[in-house]
């Protein structure tokens, strides 16, 4: 049976403005200037600079004649995307400064390697093939795409026919491209391909070194080596030497080639010490100087005076209100950004004022999202997009904003440690362990309990996997 019903009910949606500021929270200084310049691209009514009335100091003001004299047709604007918009920097003037630094083009990885595969393949089908593999490559340069896929890819995106056969021949070819280990399908492949390719410089240690990688690399990865020198025949000194060859390879090729350019990290705050005071400020970057175009307000003027009825003058008007709109939209977010990040970050510095005073990691006090929320009034939301991605500058090195950030453990004497103080106790206790007798996670929850930090287990074995440290039979040494 069907029938009709009316039902009411509530949705909170979010305005343009309010979408545009909270992208804007999100992007990191870095990416900032790359933002405001796109908006500018986008839209001819927003300008840079300070907003002054340089039209009436220095007599440059248009008039309503001068402006309709000017070529410049409303009409280019209502073409699709503006294209008819000069940007300033359309033209090239020689006297200009240049001020932006070179920098030294270099080929990726993945042009690297391509440049070199003339040199191993013979024949199109082999190039084509070898093109296929190296794209397939993840970064750190091994190839986890298994072959029967490539002969798959190749298939459907440009109907090559191959086999299994051929693919793995030509990926042995590429596994001979520099740099040694390219190409593997595991850690085991690619320390096999790195030794078998290394001149050999002593020849005992050097051979023992493959033998335990092409034979006995399961127990090696697990450590076993007494039952490795069993089954080798060898004293714990030759064995030494043999696993000192080894943990001079590289284990992720792919991650040190020359075409990886190292990130220049820029902070979006500045945290400094003024006579024993913090001093706090915005990266000069997150605070670009913008302003509403003059002469698109006049512009707007001449237009409303003239007749409106007419189709033209009305989609001008429309047209310039609109971007006039979107302009100062756009000037509000970013100073809404501004204060927004300035509110945060002073929370935070106060929160963690002793750690900011001394640098000193055993200062930071246990802090969570919803603390400086309440500090400062705003949703929790807001302040986990002003601390993604961003970064301050102390006078003791550049922190992610998430690095003031930790759940706090209660010691047995009542004081609250925040759990990166215990991470790092953790992380002494098990440098000082015993090499050849490496303590357990129930030995370091001892240990930590002995100290009045009352952690579990498991809490200790995820604290250690957050430290990149391996489990015990794994960091037993000779």
């Amino acid at each position: 049976m069907q029938g009709l019903s009316i039902k009411l009910s509530q949705q909170q949606k979010l305005s343009p403005q309010q979408i545009q500021l909270i992208k804007l929270l999100q992007i990191p200084t870095a990416e900032l200037a790359a933002r405001v310049e796109e908006e500018l691209e986008q839209n001819p009514a927003l300008e840079e600079g300070v907003d002054s009335e340089r039209f009436e100091e220095e007599g440059e003001r248009e008039t309503v004649e001068d402006l309709e004299r000017e070529e410049l047709e409303i009409g280019d604007y209502l073409q699709d995307d503006y294209a008819g918009y000069k940007m300033a920097g359309d033209s090239y003037d020689p006297n200009e400064e240049i001020r932006e630094r070179p920098m030294a083009t270099v080929p990726s990885a993945e042009e690297f390697l391509l440049m070199q595969i003339g040199f191993v393949v013979s024949g199109e089908r082999e190039q084509l093939i070898a093109e296929q593999i190296i794209g397939s490559l993840e970064d750190d340069g091994y190839l986890r795409r298994n072959i029967e896929s490539i002969v798959n890819d190749l298939a459907f995106t440009v109907g090559f026919e191959t086999d299994y056969a051929e693919v793995e021949a030509v990926l042995m070819k590429v596994q001979q491209l520099d740099p040694a280990g390219i190409g593997a399908r595991d850690l085991q492949e690619c320390l096999s391909l790195q030794l078998h390719r290394h001149s050999v410089g002593e020849e005992g240690a050097h051979a023992l070194a493959i033998q335990l990688i092409d034979t006995y690399f399961d127990d090696f990865s697990k450590r076993h080596y007494a039952a490795l020198q069993q089954k080798l025949g060898v004293d714990e000194a030759a064995l030494k030497q043999a696993i000192a060859v080894i943990t001079r390879l590289n284990p992720k090729p792919g991650g040190t080639e020359a075409g990886e350019v190292a990130q220049f990290l820029q902070p979006d705050f500045i945290v400094t010490q003024v006579d024993g005071k913090l001093d706090i400020k915005l990266n000069g970057k997150n605070a670009p100087e913008l302003r509403v175009s003059k002469s698109f307000q006049e512009m707007l003027q001449t237009y409303e005076k003239g007749n409106k009825q007419q189709k033209d003058i009305k989609e001008a008007v429309t047209f310039i209100k609109h971007k006039l709109d979107a302009a100062s939209w756009f000037i509000q977010a970013i100073q809404q950004r501004q204060g927004t990040l300035m509110k945060t970050m002073e929370s935070i510095v106060t929160k963690q004022y002793d750690f900011f005073l001394t640098g000193d990691d055993a200062r930071l006090r246990p802090l969570k999202m919803k603390e400086i929320a309440a500090d400062i009034a705003m949703d929790i939301s807001t302040v986990s997009r002003v601390v993604s991605a961003k970064s301050v500058q102390s006078d003791f090195g550049m922190f992610p904003l998430k690095y003031f950030f930790s759940e706090g453990i209660t010691h047995e004497s009542g004081e609250d440690f925040s759990t990166r103080e215990v991470k790092n106790i953790l992380r002494e206790i098990i440098a000082g362990e015993p090499h050849d007798a490496p303590y357990s996670d129930e030995d370091l929850e001892g240990i930590l309990s002995e100290r009045g930090f009352i952690v579990k287990r498991r809490t200790v074995a995820k604290y250690r996997e957050q430290l990149g440290i391996a489990v015990a039979r794994l960091r037993r040494e000779l």
